[in-house]
């Protein structure tokens, strides 16, 4: 997993609450037994009409947020089945941070799983922040992990919440895995102690 420490990118707003994890990722996508390449189905019935052409308002196909990485979105993003998939794919397409009102309780736990940032900030901070990215072509966000801030060029700052534990994590690109492998000596201690006929090997 990616360590994230800051993080400073094109910021596209997309102003629409209780979006759910069908529609960040449909589940016709859901066959795929790779954790990478969802990228290209992330919101997909927004991103393309009925035969597969890209849906010219839809703000990811705008040029002017081409290779945008941070997502301001309604409050309560990522609600619905809890399918890691959708942080899946949207790291896959580039986002780093995604900042909204609030967050699916699944949904936040897992993004901090994939190396990306879930930021909860006001509901009248975030519509600013979109408002700035709808009407400012190049709007950038920055966002600083170790000191837990938010800024933009124009002299905006605010402060956000995170669970030590989840920052400990992020910051240093620790995932499940990663956890269990800083204890990778004492794992090994332990099955060398073991009887033999208590081996899996």
């Amino acid at each position: 997993m990616k360590a994230f420490k800051s993080h400073t990118g094109i910021a596209a707003p997309l102003n629409r609450a209780n979006i759910d994890t069908d529609q960040i990722i449909p589940k016709q996508f859901l066959t795929r037994i790779e954790r990478t390449g969802y990228g290209q189905f992330l919101f997909f019935d927004w991103r393309f009409d009925g035969n597969g052409n890209p849906t010219p308002d839809f703000v990811l196909n705008q040029d002017r947020f081409t290779g945008a990485s941070v997502l301001i979105a309604g409050k309560n993003f990522g609600c619905g089945s809890s399918r890691e998939h959708a942080p899946w794919a949207l790291e896959d397409f580039g986002f780093r941070v995604i900042i909204a009102p609030s967050f699916a309780d699944i949904f936040y736990n897992n993004c901090f799983k994939v190396g990306i940032l879930p930021i909860a900030l006001a509901e009248d901070v975030v519509a600013e922040l979109a408002s700035k990215a709808e009407s400012t072509p190049g709007y950038r966000i920055g966002a600083d992990l170790e000191n837990q801030t938010v800024s933009d060029d124009s002299g905006f700052e605010a402060t956000f919440d995170v669970d030590a534990f989840r920052r400990f994590c992020l910051i240093n690109g620790l995932d499940d895995i990663g956890l269990s492998l800083q204890h990778e000596s004492a794992i090994s201690e332990f099955e060398n102690s073991r009887a033999p006929w208590l081996s899996l090997s």
